[in-house]
């Protein structure tokens, strides 16, 4: 067992994009301004090449030039979660043992994908990377997208077998699984929603915040939402909740992050380009998310 300082997530983490240009090129310019944004705009931490972020669409460049213009721009203003994770362990350690880890606070990895291990193989997976990693580690656990679920029993053997696994980003949807890793989880272990629309439900039930991915958009209002949740204000929290239950769903529709790109590129951010096979939202989403932003009264091009 590993003895580390853990680190507080409780509020709202953004799951950042990936700003490209017309010709699909990193836009580091608009990277820059969007962390600045968020940061100014109360995110509470960043987190660097999740899902998010495109990120098996990036280079090993990329994501090490992306990781330290990040770092750099947060300048340790808020803590940094940078996602490093694979189907193949012994890949994922080499990613962890060739990590500058400079400015980074925590580790972000995914359950693996694919090869659809069972629970033995889940836990063994992370045991090994609990046992090299230099940072505490945040499990993410999204059956949607790996096609297999860890289980609670998986999650909290893990948890309190070692301290440095300190929390879990729950995607599962399935709030049984996430009340009973509440409710049974050692008591500095942190349960944090991966789904937007379910965020303010789950912190009633104990969750202490969001890794988000409408929070690249709307920085200000969701984490205000997520920390009234948070201070027991759950009727504040509600109206915030429900002015956006409509984009919730419109965020997914045609994939992430292609409806939150849509959103930024509304709001003047971000050219609306993503990288094959991820494409933009169609046209009918694309007008449909306008529609939405002009009740909500916000401002777009």
């Amino acid at each position: 067992m590993i003895a580390m300082e853990g680190i507080d997530l409780h509020g709202m983490g953004v799951a950042l994009i990936t700003p490209f240009k017309e010709d699909e090129s990193v836009d580091y310019e608009a990277l820059i301004r969007l962390v600045d944004h968020l940061i100014k705009s109360g995110t509470d931490y960043i987190v660097a090449l999740g899902t998010t972020s495109e990120s098996p669409a990036l280079s090993e460049v990329e994501k090490k030039e992306i990781t330290q213009i990040i770092v750099k721009q947060v300048n340790r203003r808020i803590p940094v979660v940078l996602g490093v994770g694979g189907n193949c362990t012994r890949s994922v350690i080499s990613q962890i043992e060739n990590t500058d880890f400079k400015g980074v606070d925590a580790v972000l990895s995914v359950v693996p994908y694919y090869n659809k291990p069972s629970q033995e193989g889940i836990y063994q997976h992370f045991k090994a990377i609990a046992k090299v990693s230099p940072r505490p580690v945040v499990l993410y656990n999204v059956p949607g997208r790996t096609g297999m679920n860890m289980t609670a029993e998986t999650t909290l053997r893990l948890a309190r077998e070692f301290n440095n696994i300190t929390a879990i980003k729950e995607a599962s949807g399935n709030f049984t699984q996430m009340d009973d890793i509440i409710k049974n989880k050692p008591s500095e272990f942190q349960v944090i929603s991966g789904d937007d629309g379910i965020t303010f439900p789950l912190i009633a039930l104990g969750a202490v915040g969001v890794i988000s991915v409408i929070g690249n958009a709307f920085p200000k209002e969701f984490s205000r939402m997520v920390r009234l949740a948070l201070e027991g204000d759950y009727n504040s929290a509600r109206i915030i909740h429900s002015r956006f239950v409509e984009l919730f769903e419109l965020l997914f529709v045609d994939g992430n992050p292609a409806g939150v790109k849509s959103m930024l590129n509304m709001m003047g951010f971000i050219d609306n380009k993503l990288r094959l096979p991820l494409v933009p939202t169609r046209i009918t989403t694309f007008e449909k998310i306008r529609e939405v932003l002009h009740k909500l009264n916000i401002k777009v091009q």
